[in-house]
């Protein structure tokens, strides 16, 4: 039994990446994509066949050609998925941002009353 694929696995692979980048664009044959890459068109048919099982492909005969149709609605699950770790991290990095402004304010303070001093001792006085 083979296992479920899903679009994670699709956008995993570079040249399965740069078909839904051609394909984004425009309707294109299946020939004209294989052309497009140094592999077997054999090759070529199989990222096409898991672009399809993901549901980010739609092959569709018109007469004698396949015209490869994309269907981005399903990045929405990859775009989702990278929101939630952006707005996460985006959160912990402010955090750390205020943190260290705050070191660094607070070690400001702790300086100042050293160099008014040190100012004292070098004119002389105590």
């Amino acid at each position: 039994m083979e296992a479920r694929r899903d679009v994670f696995q699709a956008i995993a692979d570079p040249t399965r990446r740069e078909i839904i980048g051609m394909i984004a664009r425009q309707p294109v044959n299946v020939n004209t994509i294989a052309d497009q890459f140094d592999v077997s068109r054999q090759a070529i048919s199989l990222h096409l066949k898991i672009l399809s099982e993901c549901g980010l492909l739609h092959i569709k005969q018109s007469g004698r050609e396949r015209l490869c149709e994309v269907k981005l609605e399903k990045l929405n699950e990859v775009h989702e998925w990278v929101q939630q770790y952006k707005k996460m991290w985006t959160g912990k990095l402010k955090a750390l941002k205020a943190f260290v402004e705050q070191e660094e304010l607070q070690s400001k303070k702790a300086d100042a009353p050293i160099k008014k001093q040190s100012k004292k001792i070098r004119n002389g006085k105590s």
